[in-house]
């Protein structure tokens, strides 16, 4: 058993169709708050920015300083002796909602070791023309080797070199690093990289967000 509300027409059938009740007394009065028309009122807000002072930014002649947080380039980070923080796990590019990270991960051996684990990333790349710059990929990241710098200068008039390769995004050598392959040096195995108390004020535990 139903009730009329007051104010609204209750539904009627006729035929094999059903009428809807009205709601013209949902309808919302206009009210002005103001009686200046508003017209007045758009050029009142253009005429205001006159007096306001304006900011120029002498770009690229004085570059621009980014938040201390902000999303850049991608960098692949590297451990204090300088093998790879990356173990080609491929969790970044499954992360990627714009499908921008291509990774194939490598088997490493006695004689060509390039990560504390059993595989690195032995192709990675990172395509910027379909890169939205979410932080998604860092997040999934189990070894904190994708990190990214405050780099955002990536224009460029050729597709291909907005394919950054693992070459480009590698993070330079520091002083006390050497250039992989190398045998493990910070311990006999791969959990003495990663359970170890860092040295403290040691530059080779930053993260590096320079320019390769």
């Amino acid at each position: 058993m139903s009730e009329n509300r007051p104010g609204r027409t209750p539904a009627t059938r006729g035929g094999s169709e059903v009428a809807r009740p009205s709601t013209g007394h949902l309808a919302k009065r206009t009210v002005r708050d103001s009686l200046i028309p508003a017209p007045l009122q758009g050029f009142g807000v253009t005429f205001a920015q006159i007096f306001r002072k304006v900011t120029t930014e002498q770009y690229p002649f004085e570059p621009k300083v980014t938040k201390p947080r902000y999303h850049g380039r991608h960098v692949l980070n590297r451990h204090p002796d300088g093998l790879e923080k990356c173990v080609g796990c491929e969790l970044c590019a499954w992360a990627c909602p714009a499908d921008a990270i291509y990774v194939e991960g490598g088997d490493n051996t006695e004689e060509a070791r390039y990560s504390p684990g059993e595989r690195y990333g032995a192709v990675y790349q990172i395509n910027y023309l379909r890169c939205i710059f979410c932080g998604l990929c860092i997040e999934a990241c189990p070894t904190r080797s994708l990190t990214m710098s405050n780099d955002f200068e990536l224009a460029d008039d050729n597709r291909q070199d907005l394919i950054y390769t693992k070459e480009q995004l590698m993070a330079p050598l520091l002083p006390g690093m050497e250039q992989p392959p190398h045998p493990m040096r910070l311990g006999d195995d791969e959990k003495d990289y990663y359970l170890r108390v860092p040295e403290a004020g040691s530059a080779a535990e930053a993260v590096v967000g320079e320019k390769a």
